[in-house]
């Protein structure tokens, strides 16, 4: 299985005896799956079928799909005798009060309600017109979910590349912590001479005791085993593929937990920097993971 984006595009178009029609989906970033259809009056029966058939192809994401149908036949056209009458009847009623010109045959189609298209068809016509539009839909759902995968294929080279991005980080702040206690008791000793006017000297032995508490406080080897873990399970997320979405952006938020405690308990200038850079790597990859599927 692949990873799928959840951004995609499908267009289908066809006809039947006596319409063609176009099937447009759009497909956007959502939490879960929501569908919003948008129909010609009178194929209202459809929306049943065609939300049915959604599920089994996509997870997530929010998806507006339009149906245009348009005639390629001409309606059949009738006269509404009983208005027709009626209009004869008063015509007839107003010739002795008014002086006028006998109603001409144009005149009399022209008035609204005497002509009426009829949109009465046979009932296996309209069944089949559905039908050929519902699979049509099916055909639509496919090509979305082939435009996702795409997308998705795409997007799995730029989460590699961050992911990599995100060891290397971490492999460096590793490196870079081994200089850690060297810089707990540098600032250590620092701050007891600015003390040393105001207090006797500590002896030798507290000394020892602080800089052990201050190391053992400072100790970010936890997170740095939790942060390989992460990207560990991250990178077997990419290559299970589909479906990985939720996952990974939780992953994304213990990575950035870990990086902050990273930073917070850093006493040294560069393992600070290579903190920050964890801290918008990890917001990068997770920029890109909320768009998976």
């Amino acid at each position: 299985m692949t990873l799928a984006s959840m951004t995609g595009f499908a267009r289908v178009e066809g006809e039947t005896p006596g319409i063609s029609w176009v099937w447009e989906l759009k497909s956007v970033n959502g939490k879960s799956l929501d569908l919003r259809l948008r129909l010609p009056a009178g194929y209202d029966a459809l929306e049943a079928p065609l939300r049915a058939a959604i599920g089994g192809r996509l997870r997530r994401g929010n998806i507006s799909a339009n149906l245009t149908v348009d005639r390629t036949a001409p309606p059949t056209i009738r006269i509404n005798r009983e208005m027709l009458g009626r209009v004869l009847a008063l015509i007839g009623e107003l010739a002795g009060e008014v002086e006028a010109a006998p109603p001409r045959l144009d005149g009399l189609i022209g008035l609204r309600g005497i002509i009426e298209t009829v949109e009465d068809e046979p009932d296996d016509v309209v069944e089949a017109r559905r039908a050929a539009l519902v699979d049509a839909w099916g055909v639509a759902l496919d090509r979305l979910a082939a435009s996702r995968g795409e997308e998705g294929a795409r997007l799995g080279v730029v989460l590699s590349g961050q992911l990599a991005e995100l060891a290397a980080l971490v492999a460096a702040a590793s490196a870079s912590a081994a200089a850690q206690p060297e810089a707990l008791r540098a600032r250590l000793e620092q701050s007891l001479t600015a003390l040393d006017e105001l207090v006797p000297a500590m002896p030798r032995e507290r000394v020892a005791q602080e800089l052990a508490l201050l190391v053992s406080r400072g100790d970010i080897r936890e997170e740095l085993d939790r942060l390989r873990a992460h990207i560990a399970q991250a990178g077997d997320l990419l290559a299970k593929g589909a479906g990985v979405g939720r996952q990974l952006d939780f992953l994304c938020q213990e990575l950035n937990r870990e990086a902050n405690t990273l930073c917070s308990k850093s006493a040294d200038i560069e393992l600070t920097r290579i903190g920050l850079a964890l801290k918008v790597a990890v917001e990068q990859f997770r920029e890109q993971v909320q768009n998976l599927e």
